[in-house]
């Protein structure tokens, strides 16, 4: 029998090392609720010279312009859609409404919550650009949870350590560096606009500057050795404290900016800062103190739950996805393990203003409970049970029953306007399956409990959803419904495959946690899930996007192939695995790869590996395609306006914990998901079936 997995060894070795400027691949430290993301120097010394904003946000720093009530859903006016016999008003359309419609698009939006960094001048005093940065080696150990940045200016060495506190919202720098003593190095803090740069999504990533008259900055309580920061905006505002070791002077340079100056008598200082809600209180640690808080937290994390090691591998390829799947594990901890949902792009950047996408939750967050890691998941899905009240009124709003999610929301669970969004459905199960995750790790009546309601609403609407077509004696789905694959018309699509048994699915666990609590059944429930119309298969024999899309693998073969996930993500009890198989190949070698996004290469491969087919699955996972890129900092790139994509790194996550320890009624056999031909040499340790 093999030893275990050095678990310290597999992290280490996959640490990202920097020696140069990277504009796509800063580090970040966090803890889930916070992230601060930083350059070559450790800190945010440097911002212009990045592609990817540095950015420092929070689960709670939200705002609102003017302030949270300034607009309501229901000033919208809606559009109608034909729904068998029944208008039905969703918030799709902006004309004639464009300052409301777009205002609920953009609020609440998070904050960054401020920049922090390192000004340092030359010997005859003028301050440095990046390029004087100079024998960088900046390494960011996974073990502890710590980047060291170390680095020459006109050849004086200087080193930053940095750290995140792992339960509380507070970041510890500890500089050591003769140019401190020569008064050469100072620390400057800058609080950035609180508004959205843009009304496209794409471009509200940036950090924007300048508008000062939006937002206050006080300094409300300067002593010996800290600062408090009180920041207000409109009716929000939130607080940074900051302490440091020794002597150092503040000065306000701007409205919102300000240095601490070290005393010129060391060449050690450390420095924490902190952020509170207004009204809060943090008690900060020295930066030293939360390195050890950091590393015991780290270290613990790694040793529980999953691992999987490919190290012996013959395949040249399996160094590059054990790297992604350490990487990974990383950054999920930080920016997809919090008390919400996380945005796309987790805590580093605003994407989607910052909202979260519930879609994406499941690609986010679902891979917690394979990997052993369930106290992960259930801190975001407790959000699900305090904005029930609020999704119930929107199903009610539309006449269903139960209640409905909405798809791109922030923490208060408002719905946001959209021609897709408001359209699209496959939201719905997800909190029922994430709930069965819970339950299959914990399999007790304080589970049940917990989530009851949640699993219940969610499926009572979906019944009510499904309506009953009495020509053909099935329920149907739509129209209207935008599918996963959303360059479809609401109105003409009906019957999605994968919207189609999901429905199954969720309903199924969801009756089965009828019968756990002793509740009696729902025959409504009972009858839609048996009574769902067939998967659509079209003239060649393979899977439809939905019913009316026979053009799925010619004028339509781009963005998700969503029908796939029907069997891969879900065990897909009425597939055919014949027609997925066949589907799975047209897709393979018909689709327009460049136009996917991140999660659909590990959808894919799951696909393969429930087949039987662990080649392919491992080919899907590692395609050399632009959106299946993972940098050096491991995040997954998608586009210029789109620089990192978590779904992609969860989505991977599940794969390859499929593919390594299988499926539940799966094959009885070793790493069954990967190539059985001996080229792969999988090693793994507390992984769990998937359903």
């Amino acid at each position: 029998m093999k030893p275990s997995i050095d678990r310290k060894a597999l992290v280490t070795r996959h640490n990202p090392v920097i020696h140069a400027l990277d504009p796509l691949s800063p580090l970040s430290v966090g803890n889930s609720e916070i992230a601060y993301t930083v350059d070559l120097t450790g800190m945010q010394s440097f911002p212009n010279d990045y592609t990817f904003p540095l950015g420092t946000q929070s689960q709670w720093g939200w705002h609102s312009s003017g302030n949270p009530d300034k607009h309501q859903l229901e000033e919208l006016r809606l559009k109608e859609y034909e729904t068998y016999g029944r208008k039905v008003g969703y918030e799709t359309d902006p004309e004639d409404q464009e300052e409301v419609f777009h205002w609920l698009r953009q609020n609440p939006h998070r904050l960054q919550l401020g920049r922090v960094g390192l000004a340092i001048r030359t010997e005859d005093g003028k301050r440095i650009a990046i390029a004087d940065v100079q024998d960088a080696k900046q390494t960011l150990d996974m073990w502890s949870g710590t980047i060291t940045s170390r680095f020459r200016v006109e050849g004086m060495p200087v080193e930053v350590i940095t750290c995140c506190h792992p339960h509380s919202d507070q970041i510890g720098i500890r500089i050591d560096s003769p140019l401190l003593a020569q008064g050469r190095l100072s620390i400057e803090i800058a609080f950035p606009d609180p508004e959205p740069v843009s009304r496209n999504w794409g471009k509200c990533m940036a950090v924007e500057w300048g508008h000062d008259e939006t937002h206050e900055t006080k300094v409300a309580d300067v002593s010996s050795g800290k600062a408090v920061f009180e920041r207000t905006m409109d009716s929000d505002g939130y607080r940074m404290d900051a302490e440091w070791s020794g002597s150092a002077e503040l000065s306000r340079d701007a409205k919102h900016s300000f240095t601490l100056t070290p005393s010129a008598l060391t060449e050690t200082f450390s420095f924490t800062f902190g952020f509170v809600r207004t009204g809060g209180e943090i008690e900060l640690l020295p930066a030293d103190a939360i390195q050890v808080e950091s590393s015991f937290h780290w270290e613990a994390f790694w040793n529980d739950g999953g691992v999987i090691e490919l190290a012996e591998s013959q395949d040249e390829r399996a160094l590059e996805l054990e790297r992604r799947i350490v990487l990974s594990q990383f950054l999920t901890a930080i920016h997809c393990a919090g008390s919400l949902p996380p945005q796309e792009t987790g805590l580093l950047y605003n994407s989607w203003f910052g909202k979260f996408h519930l879609e994406m939750h499941w690609w986010h967050a679902a891979h917690f409970a394979q990997w052993g890691r369930i106290g992960l998941l259930k801190k975001s899905l407790d959000w699900y049970r305090r904005i029930l009240p609020v999704a119930e009124k929107l199903a009610r709003s539309q006449g269903y029953e139960g209640a409905r999610w909405p798809k791109m929301v922030g923490p208060e669970g408002r719905q946001s306007p959209s021609p897709i969004g408001a359209l699209l459905i496959w939201q719905q199960p997800h909190p029922i399956d994430l709930a069965e995750l819970c339950y299959q790790a914990e399999p007790t009546l304080e589970t049940l409990d917990w989530l009851k309601d949640v699993v219940m609403e969610s499926a009572r609407f979906m019944a009510s959803f499904a309506v009953w077509d009495a020509d053909r004696k099935a329920y149907v789905l739509g129209p209207p419904v935008i599918p996963a694959q959303e360059n479809h018309r609401g109105e003409d699509s009906i019957n999605p495959t994968f919207e189609l048994e999901y429905w199954r699915h969720g309903l199924e666990i969801a009756l089965k946690w009828r019968e756990r609590l002793g509740m009696p059944t729902e025959a409504l429930w009972e009858r839609v899930r048996d009574g769902l119309a067939p998967l659509p298969v079209g003239e060649e024999g393979v899977y439809m996007a939905h019913e009316r899309c026979p053009d799925t693998y010619t004028k339509m073969n781009i963005d998700h192939p969503s029908m796939l996930g029907a069997l891969g993500i879900l065990p897909g009890k009425a597939v055919d695995h014949d027609v997925m198989r066949a589907t799975l190949n047209k897709v393979v070698t018909e689709w327009k790869w460049d136009t996917s996004w991140g999660w659909d290469f590990p959808m894919s491969a799951m696909t393969a590996a429930r087949l039987g087919d662990g080649n392919r699955a491992v080919d899907l996972l590692l395609m050399d395609a632009t959106k299946n890129t993972y940098l050096l900092n491991g995040h997954n790139y998608q586009r210029d306006n789109l620089l990192a994509y978590l779904p992609g790194n969860g989505g991977l996550l599940a794969a390859v914990a499929l593919m390594a320890c299988g499926w539940q009624d799966g094959p009885d056999t070793h790493a069954p998901g990967f190539p059985s031909d001996g080229t792969w040499t999988v090693r793994w340790e507390g992984l769990r079936q998937r359903l």
